[in-house]
């Protein structure tokens, strides 16, 4: 028997393996429960400006469609723990942790469950990784954040060129709006895989090259700097000031997005209009945000603006990143 399984036996309070197999079950499910909850939560704030919320559709994708797609990414959000997992019992190396596979299934999943296009390849990147850090703290024990971070930046750091390819092919099908292309190993080349295979491309190397201008590799790069250091402490500083989670979640978005230019509002229209509605939530969040009639209003004004625009204004990787803060607050233990 594995020596880390046996420790693991000797300090859980009940002894037995169908309890341990019970209790890893159990661990396993929370992180999967934790993950639907966040996009959940993420998705129904409201109003999150320029974004589908519960009271706003656009034309081809509707609330409900985030909602199949929390649903969806479960069942691999689920299989990621449990490679995080065998990571810390020692049965595979962290470059075995199949990461791209994970995302792979996810955005399939995803694709099968709804009709409504991309409705979370950037929460799938960030989620599958914070889903295998999750799994290799041990199970016993709490889950804080400092030691998840510490876990998902050896899971970043120890990707393959498998893992790379498995992403690329899942970008093909989540087919993300305002991609453009780049000279290396650019995603919808098709030499480039080749490269990559070649090469042993890791994704932290992609995602090098593209964290300039964009910040879901941007995260891949820093550790998920963003997530840790600004989503998730605004978060719960919300939460526990006005005890209201959708105040939290919107004010964590336009925190969010007033120190980082939404990266897909750049890839679609310029860095001078992500600018400039990272300055509009900025001024929101100074009068107060939801929690004043002024910045409610100004709230809800800028919601309407962005939309007329018909989804080039729309911040959606600041989504994916307030979907990440909530999913490693829920993981740490938030309750509401």
């Amino acid at each position: 028997m594995n020596q880390k399984f046996k420790i693991f036996l000797q300090h859980h309070p009940f002894q037995g393996s169908r309890n341990h197999l019970q209790n890893t079950g159990e661990f396993f499910s929370l992180v999967q429960q934790c993950a639907t909850l966040a996009v959940l939560l993420e998705v129904s704030g409201y109003p999150k400006p320029g974004n589908v919320h519960r009271t706003r559709d656009t034309p081809k994708t509707r609330y409900e469609h985030f909602l199949a797609g929390a649903v969806a990414i479960s069942p691999s959000v689920g299989n990621a723990a449990l490679s995080g997992y065998r990571i810390y019992l020692g049965e595979i190396n962290i470059k075995e942790a199949s990461v791209g596979q994970h995302i792979l299934r996810a955005v399939i999943d995803t694709s099968n469950w709804q009709l409504g296009g991309n409705v979370n390849l950037g929460t799938i990147l960030l989620f599958i990784p914070l889903a295998v850090a999750a799994g290799m703290a041990h199970p016993c024990g709490k889950i804080v954040s400092s030691k998840l971070r510490e876990n998902v930046r050896k899971v970043m750091e120890n990707t393959t060129a498998n893992d790379t390819l498995a992403v690329y092919e899942a970008i093909g099908i989540a087919n993300p709006g305002g991609l453009g292309k780049v000279e290396k190993y650019d995603v919808t080349n098709e030499v480039s895989k080749s490269l990559i295979r070649a090469k042993g491309v890791t994704l932290q190397d992609v995602f090098r090259i593209s964290a300039g201008w964009d910040n879901i590799s941007k995260e891949w790069v820093t550790g998920m700097e963003i997530t840790f250091e600004v989503g998730y402490p605004a978060f719960l500083r919300v939460y526990n000031e006005f005890r209201d989670v959708n105040t939290a979640t919107v004010h964590t978005f336009l925190e969010i997005l007033s120190k980082n230019p939404d990266s897909l509002i750049q890839r679609k229209m310029s860095k001078e209009k992500a600018l400039e509605i990272s300055k509009a939530a900025e001024e929101i969040l100074k009068q107060g945000g939801l929690m004043s009639e002024k910045g409610r209003a100004m709230c809800w004004k800028l919601d309407e603006k962005l939309h007329r625009f018909k989804g080039k204004l729309n911040p959606g990787t600041t989504a994916d990143l307030t979907a990440s803060s909530i999913f490693v607050a829920l993981l740490e233990g938030f309750r509401f």
